[in-house]
Parts: C-alpha cells; structure tokens; sequence
C-alpha cells in the first residue's frame, strides 16, 4: 500500500485541472489565472474517490441571489477540505452546507470528472515512480520527517484500486 500526504493529493489534482475539466456551460469563464473556476463538483468527487467522507453543497449568492452550488468534501471529527474556494470574487458568497449522498451513477459531468480522475492518478502514480517529486512514504514508521514530527506530514492511505464514482 502507498502512501500520500495531503500536500501530495493537492498538488496533483490542482497540476490536473483545464478548461476540459471544469463544467461546460461556464468554459467560457475558465481561465489560467483561476484555475479552480468551475472545477468544484469534479474536484469533490475525485477527493471523494481517494479519501472517503462526505461530500457537501452549498449555494453561491451574489447580492442576495443565488447563482450558483459549491462543492467541497468532508472527512472525519467534521474537517473539511475545499481546494476551489479561491475561485470565487469577493462579491460571491457561499453559504450553507449540505450534505449530500454520492450518487448512484453520473448523469452530469461525467467525462470531465473521469478526465480529472485520470489526470489526478496518472500524477500520483507518476510522483510516485520518479522517486518522490512530491513527499511520499511506503510506511509512515519508516519516514523519519513524519517521525520526528508530530502530527506534520501525516501520510492518507491511498489504495491502488480506488473505486469508480458517480457525480450528477
């Protein structure tokens, strides 16, 4: 089994991010300089793939109204994880939170969360083969900057196989 710590997951999912992974309709406002624009549902699901939790909604509002969901992950004892919250403008306000059930099959967003998905791994997997271009331990008891640090550079139990997710 091989670990990863968070930092690692991070920097590939956000290394893998385009204008073909983000949603669609909203391509046209996808760009370089706010790489995260969009990419939410897709970037939740695939968080959700490699490390479990929950995944949670909330709504985007600017001046009062609602323009929008926002999606972001929840893990273990309520920490939750949101690697686009950057891609809002100040007038953009996200509130709430729901939670709500992976679905039980994708209907929307399909190729792009599946584009991302493979992106994500395939950059896993690479940083993995080139020797630790990104931190990374086969064993937590073995790395001796986890080691000798408490609590920093906590490995997440990635398994090879993760399962296959649905998004709609």
């Amino acid at each position: 089994m091989t670990y990863w710590l968070l930092t690692d997951i991070e920097h590939a999912v956000r290394a893998s991010w385009g204008a073909d992974t983000c949603t669609p309709e909203y391509r046209d406002r996808w760009t370089p300089d706010n790489p995260a624009r969009d990419q939410c549902g897709v970037t939740a699901m695939v968080l959700n793939d490699l490390l479990g939790g929950e995944l949670i909604r909330g709504t985007v509002h600017v001046d009062g109204e609602q323009t929008d969901f926002h999606w972001w992950n929840r893990l273990g004892m309520g920490v939750e994880i949101d690697l686009t919250r950057e891609q809002f403008a100040p007038q953009e306000i996200v509130s709430g939170g729901v939670v709500i059930p992976r679905p039980a099959e994708i209907v929307r967003l399909r190729a792009e969360y599946e584009l991302l998905r493979e992106r994500v791994l395939a950059r896993l997997d690479e940083a993995r083969g080139s020797g630790g271009r990104w931190s990374r331990c086969e064993s937590p008891a073995r790395d001796r900057h986890t080691a000798r640090r408490p609590g920093a550079g906590r490995p997440v139990r990635v398994p090879a196989r993760t399962r296959a997710g649905p998004y709609s």
